[in-house]
């Protein structure tokens, strides 16, 4: 029975390891409402963008399903991660989950309806299930060089290109574009009798006004700007070398002194430990693991040869789903301690202590069963919590079968018989446990909702989802928990009576055959 066990636990859980559906860090539930992010580039204006952004809303609002559709121009992330050529955004409000079609299938519509408009591309966000994380999957690349970051992103943004099940790739890089630098020559400008404030102030006639001064209207409740620049028509970079300064010497051209020079344009420098760090990112397709994707793109980093002075990191969700799960091992590893100390000290024994203990692990083989035949993914939050609460009730259920066999064996009652008369005696107590709880978990299992005021039944609400994974932990856990309890502990408590009482009967007989030792000083004889 023992062999059996051990074999059953390392056959499912490699089974599981090697052909099962991985893990997640949080159930994949329906949602109720979705970000449409719209990306352009372009020195565009406002009225440009709202231009754009309502192209996109007239698809959107030709879509079924949707309730509720509100548009917003500008580059606005509210706390999230937004890339900078964002120019708009669309929030979508679905309508009930069981009158519509699935959010997956409406979101793919406004991919396909959008994918023919000229310059812009749509991005459908799903609302973070969890801690807010961004993009599904987070490279970021870090030196203390940026000159050497450059190459790198472009090799991992090729291999995010080319990797299949991968959508909406973005990296931080400055958006393409020239920024104009005007360099004074001070030596020069001081010859002429001006400075680098004079020419800066005549450059903003052609850009933003020279504010002269302020003025509140009648009808307006704040002082409005009055600025002094160029018509519309002259506001252009020619104009710049036609700027003349007034001087002690007249007009003169600042072209005599002001160098114009083409840069690359540079959007947002982001530093993470005092290094130059740059993200890439990407999202999955519907139906594939982020996780999975991670675990293929750390080997192929390993196979692929990095400059040394870039590090690489995996951040957002990858981050996020490994400290939750060091945190529920932990917290696993010091719930087990601490039942070892009180059961040791209850039961005054280390083996029965170990037994207990034991059933914990064990059962975790009917976690993996039930994900391998209701075909779910391991989730790291939810099955990790099924787990944990799992231990609590397997624990009791064996705290129970052991109290009464060392009540039995107090008794005078032999070990076999003594094992025979628990598992009878202990049955029913530990089915009726294992039934009620099933039975109240299982309609948590299979998504069923009941309103009994609205006498109403319903299956794959969007509110049930996200116990699914918890549920099925514990059923599954619990049924191969009991036959561990019934079966599995009586032949180990069999089995540590029989090994025990051989030892002792091997210390006995060793004991018998020794000869007694003489005393170094014999006793005085008595008295005749």
């Amino acid at each position: 029975m023992v062999f059996v066990t051990v074999a059953v636990l390392i056959g499912t859980w490699s089974y599981y390891g090697s052909l099962g559906r991985g893990q997640e860090f949080f159930p994949d539930v329906e949602p109720e409402q979705s970000l449409i992010h719209i990306h352009a580039r372009g020195n565009l204006s406002a009225q440009e963008k709202d231009s754009l952004v309502r192209e996109v809303e007239r698809e959107i609002l030709q879509v079924a399903g949707l309730l509720t559709v509100y548009a917003r121009t500008g580059n606005s992330g509210d706390g999230d991660e937004v890339a900078e050529d964002v120019i708009g955004t669309v929030f979508v409000e679905f309508a009930d989950w069981d009158k519509r079609r699935p959010a997956s299938e409406i979101l793919e519509e406004i991919r396909v309806r959008t994918a023919d408009l000229a310059g812009i591309k749509v991005e459908p966000r799903k609302p973070d299930v969890g801690p807010p994380t961004g993009k599904d999957i987070q490279i970021e690349l870090r030196s203390r060089f940026p000159e050497r970051l450059e190459p790198v992103v472009r090799l991992v943004r090729d291999k995010l290109e080319s990797t299949e099940g991968l959508i909406d790739i973005e990296d931080e890089r400055p958006l393409p574009g020239i920024e104009w630098e005007l360099e004074v020559d001070r030596a020069q400008a001081g010859r002429f009798g001006t400075d680098i404030l004079t020419v800066g102030k005549l450059v903003q006639l052609i850009t933003n006004g020279i504010k002269v001064d302020e003025y509140r209207p009648n009808d307006a409740d704040e002082e409005i700007d009055i600025r002094v620049r160029y018509p519309i028509d002259q506001r252009n970079l020619k104009q710049l070398d036609t700027l003349r300064v007034q001087t002690a010497y007249g007009l003169v051209p600042i072209s005599n002194f002001v160098t114009r020079t083409p840069n690359p344009k540079t959007g947002t420098v982001r530093r993470v430990d005092s290094e130059r760090a740059i993200k890439v990112q990407a999202n999955v397709v519907e139906g594939i693991l982020a996780d999975d994707k991670v675990t293929e793109l750390k080997s192929w980093l390993e196979s692929v040869e990095i400059d040394p002075a870039v590090g690489i990191r995996f951040k957002g969700a990858d981050k996020e789903q490994k400290e939750a799960q060091a945190f529920l091992l932990k917290a696993f590893g010091v719930a087990l301690f601490a039942m070892a100390i009180i059961l040791v000290t209850q039961f005054n024994s280390f083996y029965h202590a170990s037994l207990i203990l034991a059933a914990v692990v064990l059962s975790t083989v009917g976690v993996m069963f039930g994900l391998i035949v209701t075909g779910q993914t391991f989730g790291i939050v939810m099955t990790g919590i099924g787990i944990i609460a799992l231990t609590g009730i397997v624990v009791n259920n064996n705290i129970v079968l052991i109290d009464t066999f060392q009540r039995l064996r107090a008794e005078g009652i032999p070990p076999q018989e003594a094992v025979v008369r628990t598992g009878a005696q202990r049955l029913r107590p530990v089915m009726l446990t294992t039934i009620t709880t099933i039975c109240g978990l299982l309609p948590m299992m299979f998504q069923v909702n009941i309103d009994f005021f609205g006498r109403t039944i319903a299956v794959g609400a969007p509110s049930t989802q996200w116990w699914v994974q918890l549920s099925t932990a514990v059923v599954f856990g619990l049924g191969f928990a009991t036959l561990l309890t019934l079966l599995v502990t009586p032949a180990l408590l069999a089995l540590g009576e029989t090994t025990g009482g051989a030892l002792r009967r091997r210390r006995a007989k060793r004991a018998s055959k020794t000869p007694p030792t003489e005393p170094d000083h014999p006793l005085p004889q008595a008295a005749e």
